[in-house]
């Protein structure tokens, strides 16, 4: 079933690639190229022994001109795990000094499916001009659809669990914030605390956790599907642009609605690749083993999260995670008594709530690190 499964998901991504051949609809531009100057990696292993599982390169030299192009791993193999120090002399906004370190604050930047470090080097840029460090994680489309059904990732995030305890094991003042991206990057955070559940001496340490872009905590096929269709073929998907209904006002959240009007419809293979998703995940998704491993990252989520400050970043016009889920697991950690805050910023894509507003987004941020510095979490 798995090896029909992947025959037919390539023939599937084929057929996507042909569609957006055929028919070419104006995008909205809401992935950028980001290259920032690249930091020494401070510590991380990855290596890249991935399933043998290969879909075709649509965008590769074997592909029509004008093909969609979706790739399954990134270019030149690039670590899973990259490390940016904190400042050298740079006060954590959580207390403590910086130097060399010490008594320092760690972001750990949790990317969306089919990120690439450079994606999050931006956002670790964001925290060290605010004296924070930061720990890079990915996750390839790869990776996750494999014969092995996730466990090679399982074993990754076990790595970065790994990595994180060992910094923060060698000062007892280090603190710890984390910064997560789509259903994917929430995903493993749920990971990273199950792999420290005996380590309370850690997560206590963990001061505030951002949610950008989810979450979504029922298990629905079709919200796999529209995440998994966005990744592989990233600006070529319709999933990676606004909803014509978030698109009605001028302005939005006190400044020009700069997110372009052109809303892409899907193409005829988009759809036939994400109704073959669909069909995927109902199956994988079901499998006992799968079904557990999934249901258990989810409890852990909902009813064990440490007791720090938590914040949501979604967007009404997101085309992958459905607002109204953000609000409602909003509303279920407000009802646990957790201390929750939010911003909808209305009309920004998926993840990509701080390229159409990086003015907002800093400044929420700020905000919500103040909040994380005074709040007393036991």
């Amino acid at each position: 079933m798995a090896a029909s499964s992947v025959r037919l998901l390539a023939a599937a991504a084929t057929a996507a690639g042909a569609g957006h051949r055929r028919a070419v609809f104006r995008c909205a531009p809401v992935t950028a190229s980001l290259s920032f100057p690249r930091h020494p990696p401070f510590r991380g292993r990855a290596s890249l022994s991935c399933a043998s599982l290969s879909l075709p390169s649509v965008g590769g030299s074997s592909a029509p001109p004008g093909a969609a192009h979706f790739g399954l791993l990134p270019p030149g193999s690039e670590p899973f795990i990259e490390w940016d120090p904190p400042p050298l002399d740079a006060a954590s906004p959580l207390g403590g000094g910086g130097g060399a370190g010490e008594g320092a604050t760690l972001v750990v930047l949790l990317g969306w499916l089919g990120a690439r470090q450079k994606h999050l080097r931006r956002y670790a840029e964001l925290y060290r001009e605010r004296g924070v460090g930061a720990v890079r994680f990915v996750v390839p489309v790869r990776e996750l659809i494999g014969l092995d059904l996730g466990r090679r990732v399982e074993r990754r995030v076990a790595d970065l669990a790994s990595e994180i305890a060992d910094w923060c094991d060698a000062d007892r003042r280090r603190t710890l914030l984390f910064h997560t991206f789509s259903n994917t990057g929430w995903l493993a955070y749920g990971a990273v605390l199950e792999n420290l559940q005996s380590r309370a001496d850690i997560t206590e340490r963990i001061r505030g956790c951002i949610v950008d872009s989810a979450p979504v905590l029922e298990i629905r096929p079709e919200v796999w599907a529209a995440g998994f269709c966005a990744a592989m073929l990233k600006k070529s998907s319709s999933m990676t642009g606004p909803s014509a209904e978030s698109l009605e006002e001028p302005t939005l959240n006190g400044t020009l609605n700069r997110v372009s009007s052109n809303v892409s419809r899907p193409s005829w293979g988009e759809c036939f690749l994400l109704s073959t998703l669909e069909k995927f995940f109902e199956i994988v998704l079901h499998l006992p083993d799968v079904n557990k491993r999934h249901c258990k990252v989810l409890s852990i989520l909902s009813d064990k999260q440490p007791s720090c400050p938590q914040f949501y970043l979604y967007s009404s016009a997101d085309r992958v995670i459905p607002a109204e889920c953000v609000e409602s697991f909003i509303d279920l950690q407000k009802s646990k008594g957790r201390s929750v805050f939010a911003h909808n910023f209305v009309s920004s894509p998926h993840v990509d709530h701080y390229r159409s507003f990086p003015h907002i987004y800093s400044a929420k941020i700020d905000e919500f690190l103040k909040i994380c510095s005074t709040a007393r979490v036991s």
